[in-house]
């Protein structure tokens, strides 16, 4: 039976310490390896042990499991080979394309097994203070500004009435034309955590109601930052 793992990888290029010491020995009994960027998890796995043999595994790259990259992963999962799934930042299946290829294995039958790593999702609403108990990823919110004010109003609404913590995302280059959106449209009262940089040397995380951060806006150009919201 073919056995997929879920690598984790770390969210800072220059931090491999949040990487729990066994995923070195997950990642040597692999001999396919389905990844998000080559580029970065070869060094990545380079980090992780400087004498691994990276060309010893069949590199795939993801490509948000397009048809050609779906068909390779069947045919090692029917050789029942021990697959390595590896996303750019994180863990696979969580806001990555890696999870069409997950639900492919279950589909086949292979035993998908999901290594403990870091995720910035969780590791922002556990920092945020804001309800850990009921809260949702809503992804990138719409480019469009009108659309974006609506999905703002929207999750804030949503969040006000259920307690309801609202988790979402931006290109690292708009983070501060959203935040800048965000303190536009909410409401005064309305919570906000900023969590950039995290498990990096520059980590940066704070909750604040949109009238305190209108006071002091902090610059997230091209940081890597989670956003929840809490009405």
């Amino acid at each position: 039976m073919a056995l997929v793992y879920l690598i984790p990888s770390p969210l800072d290029d220059e931090s491999i310490s949040p990487i729990p010491s066994y995923t070195l020995t997950a990642v040597k009994e692999c001999t396919v390896l389905f990844v998000e960027n080559e580029r970065t998890a070869r060094r990545y796995l380079k980090k992780l042990d400087p004498q691994i043999v990276i060309d010893a595994f069949d590199w795939h790259t993801i490509h948000k499991a397009e048809n050609e990259v779906k068909q390779k992963f069947i045919h090692a999962v029917k050789q029942n080979k021990t697959i390595g799934i590896i996303s750019e930042a994180g863990c696979p299946g969580i806001a990555d394309p890696g999870q069409a290829l997950i639900e492919t294995a279950h589909q086949l039958g292979a035993t998908v097994k999901p290594l403990v790593g870091p995720s910035s999702v969780l590791l922002a609403v556990m920092a945020s203070g804001m309800n850990g108990q009921q809260f949702s990823f809503a992804g990138y919110l719409p480019i469009d500004d009108l659309q974006r004010r609506r999905k703002l109003q929207h999750l804030e609404e949503f969040s006000q009435k259920q307690k309801h913590t609202q988790v979402f995302i931006e290109t690292p280059y708009r983070n501060n034309q959203l935040l800048e959106t965000i303190l536009k449209t909410c409401k005064p009262q309305t919570k906000l955590c900023i969590a950039a940089d995290l498990t990096g040397v520059n980590e940066f995380i704070q909750t604040k109601t949109i009238a305190e951060w209108k006071i002091k806006k902090p610059d997230l150009h091209k940081r890597p930052v989670i956003f929840c919201l809490l009405g």
